[in-house]
Protein backbone atom coordinates (compact mmCIF):
# COMPACT_ATOMS: atom_id res chain seq x y z
CA UNK A 1 0.00 0.00 0.00
CA UNK A 2 1.06 3.33 -0.69
CA UNK A 3 1.77 5.27 2.70
CA UNK A 4 -0.19 8.30 1.47
CA UNK A 5 -3.51 6.55 1.56
CA UNK A 6 -2.65 5.27 5.15
CA UNK A 7 -5.31 7.22 7.50
CA UNK A 8 -3.16 8.48 9.95
CA UNK A 9 -5.27 10.58 12.73
CA UNK A 10 -4.25 13.94 13.71
CA UNK A 11 -4.44 13.71 17.53
CA UNK A 12 -4.01 10.31 19.47
CA UNK A 13 -4.96 10.97 23.36
CA UNK A 14 -3.87 9.14 26.57
CA UNK A 15 -5.16 9.44 30.19
CA UNK A 16 -3.55 13.13 30.89
CA UNK A 17 -2.38 13.79 27.14
CA UNK A 18 -3.26 15.70 23.92
CA UNK A 19 -0.86 14.13 21.23
CA UNK A 20 -1.67 16.69 18.20
CA UNK A 21 -0.45 16.99 14.62
CA UNK A 22 1.55 20.22 14.61
CA UNK A 23 -0.80 22.06 12.07
CA UNK A 24 -2.31 25.06 13.95
CA UNK A 25 -1.34 28.61 12.50
CA UNK A 26 0.00 30.12 16.31
CA UNK A 27 1.84 26.60 17.52
CA UNK A 28 5.48 28.06 16.76
CA UNK A 29 4.49 30.67 19.88
CA UNK A 30 4.00 28.13 22.37
CA UNK A 31 6.75 25.66 21.09
CA UNK A 32 9.26 28.59 20.92
CA UNK A 33 8.58 29.55 24.90
CA UNK A 34 9.14 26.16 25.71
CA UNK A 35 12.44 26.12 23.67
CA UNK A 36 13.30 29.05 25.89
CA UNK A 37 12.44 27.38 29.18
CA UNK A 38 14.06 24.57 28.29
CA UNK A 39 17.00 25.88 26.74
CA UNK A 40 19.92 24.69 29.17
CA UNK A 41 19.03 21.96 28.88
CA UNK A 42 18.02 21.14 25.31
CA UNK A 43 21.25 22.80 23.86
CA UNK A 44 23.42 19.91 25.37
CA UNK A 45 21.61 17.21 23.34
CA UNK A 46 19.78 18.72 20.33
CA UNK A 47 21.23 20.32 17.73
CA UNK A 48 18.31 22.77 16.64
CA UNK A 49 18.80 24.24 20.01
CA UNK A 50 22.02 25.34 20.04
CA UNK A 51 21.24 29.00 19.47
CA UNK A 52 17.55 30.07 20.02
CA UNK A 53 15.14 30.59 17.35
CA UNK A 54 12.90 32.99 16.16
CA UNK A 55 9.22 32.17 16.96
CA UNK A 56 8.94 32.91 13.05
CA UNK A 57 11.61 29.87 12.70
CA UNK A 58 9.90 27.86 15.15
CA UNK A 59 6.94 28.47 13.37
CA UNK A 60 8.48 27.39 9.61
CA UNK A 61 9.87 24.57 11.28
CA UNK A 62 6.38 23.33 12.58
CA UNK A 63 4.78 24.09 9.05
CA UNK A 64 7.51 21.51 7.26
CA UNK A 65 6.78 19.38 9.63
CA UNK A 66 3.26 19.24 9.30
CA UNK A 67 3.87 19.28 5.54
CA UNK A 68 6.25 16.00 5.92
CA UNK A 69 3.12 14.47 8.25
CA UNK A 70 0.67 14.91 4.81
CA UNK A 71 3.50 13.22 2.77
CA UNK A 72 4.21 10.75 5.55
CA UNK A 73 7.93 11.41 5.31
CA UNK A 74 7.33 11.91 9.48
CA UNK A 75 5.02 11.93 12.41
CA UNK A 76 5.51 14.94 14.61
CA UNK A 77 2.97 15.06 17.75
CA UNK A 78 2.86 18.02 20.05
CA UNK A 79 2.25 17.11 23.20
CA UNK A 80 -0.39 18.93 25.22
CA UNK A 81 -1.87 18.20 29.24
CA UNK A 82 -5.74 17.39 28.54
CA UNK A 83 -6.68 19.33 31.38
CA UNK A 84 -4.80 22.12 31.78
CA UNK A 85 -3.93 22.39 28.00
CA UNK A 86 -0.73 23.33 29.00
CA UNK A 87 2.60 22.38 25.96
CA UNK A 88 4.40 19.78 27.50
CA UNK A 89 6.55 18.69 24.53
CA UNK A 90 7.22 16.82 21.58
CA UNK A 91 7.24 13.23 19.45
CA UNK A 92 7.53 11.57 16.61
CA UNK A 93 7.81 9.01 14.33
CA UNK A 94 11.36 9.66 12.18
CA UNK A 95 13.65 8.58 9.27
CA UNK A 96 10.66 6.20 8.36
CA UNK A 97 11.69 3.38 5.75
CA UNK A 98 8.03 2.15 4.76
CA UNK A 99 9.95 -0.61 2.62
CA UNK A 100 10.79 -1.94 5.69
CA UNK A 101 8.48 -0.85 8.06
CA UNK A 102 10.46 0.92 10.28
CA UNK A 103 11.03 4.47 11.90
CA UNK A 104 13.02 5.98 15.25
CA UNK A 105 11.18 7.91 17.78
CA UNK A 106 12.12 11.32 18.63
CA UNK A 107 11.34 13.36 21.92
CA UNK A 108 11.83 16.23 23.71
CA UNK A 109 10.33 17.65 26.82
CA UNK A 110 9.33 21.48 28.14
CA UNK A 111 11.80 21.01 31.17
CA UNK A 112 8.97 22.78 33.49
CA UNK A 113 7.20 19.44 32.74
CA UNK A 114 9.91 16.95 33.44
CA UNK A 115 9.86 14.26 36.77
CA UNK A 116 6.18 13.73 35.87
CA UNK A 117 5.83 10.69 33.24
CA UNK A 118 4.58 12.86 30.98
CA UNK A 119 7.15 11.75 28.31
CA UNK A 120 6.96 8.02 28.94
CA UNK A 121 3.24 8.49 28.44
CA UNK A 122 3.59 10.06 24.99
CA UNK A 123 6.52 7.43 23.96
CA UNK A 124 4.14 4.50 25.18
CA UNK A 125 1.29 5.65 23.17
CA UNK A 126 3.03 6.41 19.93
CA UNK A 127 4.80 3.05 20.12
CA UNK A 128 2.05 1.43 20.10
CA UNK A 129 0.14 3.15 17.63
CA UNK A 130 3.19 2.65 15.68
CA UNK A 131 3.43 -0.86 16.44
CA UNK A 132 -1.17 -1.86 16.17
CA UNK A 133 -2.23 0.90 13.48
CA UNK A 134 0.87 1.90 11.30
CA UNK A 135 1.99 -1.78 11.46
CA UNK A 136 5.76 -1.11 11.67
CA UNK A 137 8.09 -3.96 12.13
CA UNK A 138 10.83 -2.35 13.98
CA UNK A 139 10.79 1.02 16.20
CA UNK A 140 14.39 2.48 17.27
CA UNK A 141 15.25 5.03 20.04
CA UNK A 142 18.33 6.16 19.33
CA UNK A 143 20.20 8.77 21.91
CA UNK A 144 23.79 9.28 23.32
CA UNK A 145 25.03 7.22 25.59
CA UNK A 146 25.46 10.10 28.17
CA UNK A 147 22.11 11.03 28.25
CA UNK A 148 20.49 9.05 30.73
CA UNK A 149 17.27 10.68 30.97
CA UNK A 150 16.64 10.45 27.42
CA UNK A 151 18.10 6.56 27.69
CA UNK A 152 15.15 5.80 30.97
CA UNK A 153 12.60 6.26 28.29
CA UNK A 154 13.28 3.24 26.29
CA UNK A 155 14.38 1.08 29.47
CA UNK A 156 11.35 1.84 31.36
CA UNK A 157 9.55 0.86 27.99
CA UNK A 158 10.79 -2.19 27.91
CA UNK A 159 12.81 -1.85 24.57
CA UNK A 160 15.66 -3.63 24.34
CA UNK A 161 19.44 -2.33 23.92
CA UNK A 162 20.61 -4.13 20.63
CA UNK A 163 24.22 -1.65 21.02
CA UNK A 164 26.11 1.38 21.74
CA UNK A 165 28.15 2.85 18.36
CA UNK A 166 31.04 4.07 19.47
CA UNK A 167 32.05 7.97 17.91
CA UNK A 168 29.13 7.21 15.94
CA UNK A 169 28.01 10.70 16.09
CA UNK A 170 28.95 14.44 16.74
CA UNK A 171 28.06 16.25 19.57
CA UNK A 172 24.73 18.51 19.87
CA UNK A 173 27.34 21.79 19.74
CA UNK A 174 29.79 19.49 16.86
CA UNK A 175 32.93 20.22 18.92
CA UNK A 176 33.65 16.46 19.93
CA UNK A 177 32.58 12.46 18.89
CA UNK A 178 29.80 10.59 20.90
CA UNK A 179 28.48 7.33 21.17
CA UNK A 180 24.84 6.27 20.05
CA UNK A 181 22.45 4.12 21.96
CA UNK A 182 19.87 2.28 19.69
CA UNK A 183 16.72 0.70 21.40
CA UNK A 184 14.44 -1.45 19.66
CA UNK A 185 11.15 -3.09 20.21
CA UNK A 186 10.15 -5.52 17.15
Amino acid sequence: MNPILLDIPLQLETERLLLRASMQSGDGIIVNEAIKDSFNELKNWLPFAQTIPTVEETEVNLREAYTNFLKRHSFRFLIFHKDTKDFIGVTSFEDINWDIQKCHIGYWINSKCSGKGYMLEAVKALYEFGFNHINFKRIEIRCESTNLKSRSIPERLGFKLEGILKNEDVSADGSKLTDTCIYAKV
